[in-house]
Parts: structure tokens; C-alpha cells; sequence
């Protein structure tokens, strides 16, 4: 008697809810851990790996991860002024970047200067729901739970 598995992603099936990362290819799986889990845990714990000063003045824009011809490469944002101060302390940030996640992930740092000024490393959507027009669209809804409850959530929006 054959059995038969799904052995195209995985050797059992499992029943009930999985994530959507156990749902993917094998392939895709290994490019998303790559790829981007080190850019969201170094934006995540940025504050932590620089420090006050220099998180004051830099964030993390872009990550290219490395292959056989060069090595990973992470693009920074420093605010125009301070560059001096970034471009001393390069080795030093790649030393806690590859500390932190345990392994070399970081070979090197490209600069990018911008000027202006900038609230937080991650930008911030701003849904302005206290307008009319998302007001009647939510008035056309048929549904009366659906439509209390996105009144509701467009009242906690006014509040913020």
C-alpha cells in the first residue's frame, strides 16, 4: 500500500490554521528568512545597536544581502552634518550589528545623507478617518455590526 504525502512543501500535512509562512515554498521560506528578518530585527533594535547619539541622526534604509562577488551591504540615512561621526563609527556598528545576530550578516555600510528632519526609523501611515467621505462609505455598508464597529474605530482615529 502507497502512502501519498504532500512532498512538494512539506512531508506531512497539518490540519487546522497554519501561517502563511508554512503555506510557502521552501525556497521563498529561506529568502524571506534571509532577506527580511535582518532588516526588520536591525530596524526593530536600532536604537539598542547605536545608541542615543547616533540614533538621533541615522536610520536603516535599504539591506542587500551578499552572494559570491560581494558582501551584505546595509544603505544608512544620516542626517546631513553628521556623517563624520557615522563614518568613524562604521566598524564599530558592524561589529554589534554581526554580534547581535550571532553570525557576519554586515561586510559593509554605504552613507546616504538627507536633509531635513525625521520623527522615527519606521514611517508612520496616517489614516485620517474623521473625514466625511470615509463617513459615507461606511453609512453605505449594510451590515449593522460591521457598520457600529467602523464608526466606532473611526472614533478612536478622532481621538489620536
Amino acid at each position: 500500500m502507497n502512502f501519498k504525502y504532500n512532498t512538494k512543501q512539506r512531508k506531512t500535512t497539518i490540519q487546522g490554521l497554519r501561517s502563511f509562512k508554512d503555506t510557502l515554498p521552501k525556497e521563498a521560506r529561506r529568502i524571506l528568512n534571509k532577506k527580511g528578518q535582518i532588516f526588520n530585527k536591525t530596524l526593530d533594535n536600532w536604537k539598542y545597536i547605536l545608541g542615543k547619539d547616533l540614533f538621533k541622526v541615522c536610520y536603516p534604509k535599504s539591506f542587500k544581502s551578499g552572494n559570491k562577488l560581494r558582501g551584505s551591504i546595509l544603505t544608512i540615512m544620516v542626517k546631513r552634518g553628521s556623517e563624520v561621526d557615522l563614518e568613524y563609527s562604521k566598524k564599530n556598528i558592524i561589529d554589534k550589528i554581526n554580534a547581535f545576530f550571532g553570525y557576519q550578516v554586515v561586510e559593509s555600510i554605504n552613507l546616504n545623507t538627507f536633509d531635513g528632519q525625521f520623527d522615527n526609523t519606521k514611517q508612520k501611515i496616517v489614516f485620517n478617518a474623521s473625514k466625511s467621505k470615509h463617513n459615507i462609505k461606511i453609512s453605505r455598508i449594510k451590515n449593522e455590526k460591521i457598520k457600529s464597529s467602523l464608526l466606532e474605530l473611526s472614533k478612536l482615529f478622532k481621538q489620536k
